[in-house]
């Protein structure tokens, strides 16, 4: 990973290497940022008979803190919505859902720290 470019690259290279992440542990990748008027999911990935909602916060820095911590009740209330939506649209796929964190710490531009956290 490198630290040219903007903020919103930096956030699709980590969503690349979240994608990357999850597809070593058996995630099947089903979509990437699907958007609604209520939100958005960076994620959608299936695991066994579990839909996985996976939100990927990457901090290039400590200043801001851990990137989980960037995952407020509200954005979870807001990713609650969202998937409710994507199940009701996608009546076929399992209806047992997750929603995960993908935490990606990078130092000079390598990834030091990349976790899976189970929210609910």
């Amino acid at each position: 990973m490198n630290q040219k470019g903007s903020t919103r690259s930096f956030g699709e290279q980590g969503e690349e290497y979240a994608v990357e992440l999850l597809k070593k542990k058996g995630y099947e990748i089903i979509e990437k940022n699907f958007r609604t008027k209520f939100g958005e999911i960076d994620i959608v990935a299936r695991e066994g008979e579990r839909i996985v909602f996976v939100e990927v916060k990457t901090r290039w820095s400590k200043k801001f803190g851990l990137p989980e911590e960037a995952v407020t009740p509200r954005k979870l209330a807001k990713i609650r919505r969202v998937a409710q939506y994507f199940l009701l649209s996608h009546p076929r796929l399992p209806q047992k859902a997750q929603i995960e964190v993908v935490a990606i710490e990078v130092n000079k531009g390598k990834v030091t720290s990349a976790k899976i956290i189970k929210v609910d």
